[in-house]
């Protein structure tokens, strides 16, 4: 994960500090510690100490809240790939989506109730007089923090936990989740917008509501907002369909019986199209066998080419190169940008090769998809 340090796992999850979230402990510690020094004078530099376990407490509260994501997903069976802590708060990787609107509903609502209980908890122990002095302080403090963070977390605007509040409530009323998140990720950038407006203004002394921290916050804001949107416009565009839907018209295909002399003549005529580099080869029953690379047409003299056939230069076909024909395209998206791969092979069950499938043919369905879209 780019900028991010691995310290561990978390019940099995993978637990990521991105380099972020040292600067903003440094300030929440520098924030914290002078509120301590100026409360309570007679604490000299122990303020600054107590500063930083209020920031590490502060952020243990974060992980809780993206734990409490972390657990309702894995009661649906979701996988979770990691959790980071970064500049803005934290962020739970789910491996998929979940599968019903109420399923999204309480992967979303998960983290603000942890929060909200951790509020609850705090300001018992605050009030309790167990603790006082400092310590009550810090307790009362983080009290206060859990409670804004799942009031500003349930903002109904994506990539807050609102916003998938408001995409599993549009999801259920039109039974499509991918308006749900246009119409999240539309509130989302309409918020971000807001943020930086007002952020812009209080820079500029025309306003008194705002500060940086609220341009930037905005800022992050519409920027995810917007990739949700453009990633729920790719999905819809592609649902429905499948590896076979985008196998080239023109694979690049020869059988295991042909010739290099063959193999040759068919990459010549090719080139008006692609510049192929490598072949699928197939057997009699049209089967999937392996490769087979141009390369291979150098290791003779061209006047042995008639003379050998394509089956004793194959190369095999690593299954994770594969996939089957009817095998959802945003499964096979999925699978390209996991496995760094521009190509994949497509089969029926039975080993019957389809064809090619590129990444590049992926981007030309989608393409005539928007230009297919009334204007």
């Amino acid at each position: 994960m780019n900028g991010s340090l691995r310290v561990g796992s978390l019940f099995g999850i993978p637990f990521f500090i991105n380099v972020s979230w040292f600067f903003v402990l440094a300030l929440v510690t520098l924030n914290l510690g002078g509120g301590l020094a100026a409360q309570f004078p007679w604490l000299g530099v122990q303020a600054w100490g107590l500063g930083l376990v209020s920031g590490l407490l502060l952020f243990g509260s974060v992980l809780l809240h993206e734990l409490g994501h972390s657990f309702a997903a894995k009661q649906q069976g979701i996988g979770v790939n990691s959790i980071t802590l970064f500049l803005f708060g934290g962020l739970a990787s789910l491996e998929a989506e979940a599968k019903t609107p109420a399923g999204a509903f309480w992967i979303a609502v998960a983290g603000p109730l942890v929060s909200l209980a951790l509020f609850g908890l705090l300001t018992v122990v605050a009030n309790s007089g167990l603790v006082v002095g400092p310590m009550a302080a810090i307790a009362s403090l983080l009290a206060y923090i859990n409670l804004v963070l799942a009031i500003f977390n349930m903002i109904p605007g994506l990539p807050l936990d609102g916003g998938n509040v408001l995409k599993a409530a549009v999801w259920k009323i039109t039974g499509n989740r991918y308006r749900g998140i246009r119409w999240a990720s539309r509130m989302g950038q309409l918020i971000g917008w807001s943020a930086i407006s007002l952020g812009a203004l209080s820079i500029l002394g025309v306003s008194n509501v705002g500060s940086f921290w609220t341009l930037i916050i905005g800022w992050f804001l519409l920027q995810n907002a917007g990739q949700s949107a453009q990633s729920a416009t790719i999905q819809e565009a592609l649902s429905g369909l499948t590896a076979a839907d985008a196998v080239l018209e023109n694979s690049p295909i020869i059988s295991a019986d042909s010739t290099l002399r063959e193999l040759a003549d068919v990459a010549v005529i090719s080139r008006g199209d692609d510049q192929w580099r490598r072949f699928l080869v197939q057997d009699g029953q049209a089967k999937l066998v392996g490769t087979i690379q141009l390369e291979a047409l150098q290791t003779l003299p061209s006047s042995q080419w008639p003379d050998y056939p394509v089956r004793d230069f194959l190369q095999p076909m690593a299954e994770e190169i594969q996939v089957q024909a009817d095998q959802p395209l945003l499964e096979v998206m999925g699978q390209l940008e996991k496995q760094g791969v521009q190509a994949l092979a497509v089969t029926h069950a039975n080993g019957t090769l389809v064809g090619l499938l590129e990444k590049a043919q992926i981007v030309n369905l989608l393409r005539q998809k928007a230009r297919s879209q009334p204007a």
